[in-house]
């Protein structure tokens, strides 16, 4: 009778490992049961259509989408290059079903005479934001883990027809880690208050991180503490006056980014197509303040997953309908809408 009771509860501790690391590899015991949202692609024509425009930052300047290719002469290397703007009445029409034209943003002249030539090793811009009509975007500058960020302003044309940059003065954003190809690449504009974030900030690469403060003037206010989120944050949306959202993405070729575990999954699991990829791509609210920006207590949202993982590097928050998102260049330029949950 005793050894049948020990085979029992052989066989009960046996079926409780097994559970445990299912959903463990799974995302957790919340994984099941937490919600995944499709992305609509939105239908783009003209030169921002193609990959080789790598969109790589998005935001509102009134009610308008901007979007800013990572090199804004990709397609007329003549001249400093063009941003793109999109009404947001026309995106919305399309979402409702108003029309079925496919969306084709109109040019918004650069003018940032000599900016490259200023920069070693140019890579760029990675994010763009705005003030009234001033307007704040981050650089990438470097080689492999030789990395530089830099902050500059400027000004919109409230017809939109041009954007210039103020290239007599560039900021420097002080860098956080030796990793390649990394520096501050999203950015928010508050009040009275320029924030930006290092792409990656995962405990094992930063064990301290930090979001960096300027003025509008681009003059350092110092650094805030963070918590640390794994893989890359590459865009980050503000959704109210002390809450914003970010992009969380990890690309399987990432290897040194692959944390041992996942904290935010740990605890609220992964949605049905997340556990059976290793790219990630959800969004990820945060709470700010002058004392630290920590991780909100809401339930991250994860994509519903497709085979190609998709680099979104653009993120802006469409009123209370949900979010656009963009990629640059991997797998395709895609413009897309992700309703709220």
């Amino acid at each position: 009778m005793k050894q049948k009771n020990l085979w029992i509860l052989l066989i009960v501790l046996a079926v409780v490992a097994a559970a445990f690391v299912f959903f463990y590899r799974s995302g957790g015991i919340g994984s099941a049961t937490l919600e995944e949202q499709n992305v609509a692609a939105l239908p783009l024509a003209g030169p921002l259509s193609e990959a080789s425009a790598e969109v790589s930052g998005l935001a509102w300047y009134e009610d308008n989408l901007i979007l800013l290719p990572q090199y804004p002469n990709f397609s007329d290397e003549s001249s400093d290059g063009f941003l793109y703007t999109l009404p947001k009445a026309e995106i919305i029409a399309y979402l409702d079903g108003a029309s079925k034209t496919e969306l084709e943003p109109k040019p918004i002249k650069l003018i940032a005479p000599g900016l490259a030539d200023q920069i070693s090793n140019f890579q760029g811009f990675e994010s763009i934001g705005f003030s009234g009509s001033k307007v704040f975007l981050t650089i990438e500058a470097g080689d492999g883990t030789d990395m530089q960020g830099y902050l500059i302003s400027g000004t919109i044309s409230t017809d939109l027809s041009q954007l210039e940059l103020d290239t007599t003065k560039l900021t420097l954003i002080p860098t956080q880690a030796i990793s390649e190809n990394h520096t501050d690449e999203s950015i928010l504009v508050l009040e009275d208050r320029v924030v930006t974030f290092y792409e990656v900030i995962g405990e094992a690469v930063l064990a301290d991180p930090v979001a960096h403060v300027f003025d509008f003037e681009l003059n350092s206010l110092g650094t805030i503490p963070m918590d640390n989120i794994e893989y890359r944050l590459t865009d980050t949306a503000l959704s109210s006056d002390n809450e914003f959202w970010g992009i969380n993405y990890f690309f399987p070729g990432d290897t040194d980014l692959l944390p041992s575990i996942d904290p935010i999954a740990d605890v609220y699991g992964n949605g049905k197509s997340n556990a059976g990829f290793e790219h990630v791509e959800r969004l990820v609210k945060f709470e700010y303040s002058e004392d630290g920006i920590t991780l909100a207590t809401t339930a991250p949202i994860p994509l519903v997953l497709t085979e190609d993982a998709r680099n979104w590097e653009g993120l802006v928050v469409l009123d209370d309908r949900g979010f656009l998102l963009a990629t640059d260049k991997f797998p395709s330029t895609i413009l897309g809408f992700v309703p709220l949950p």
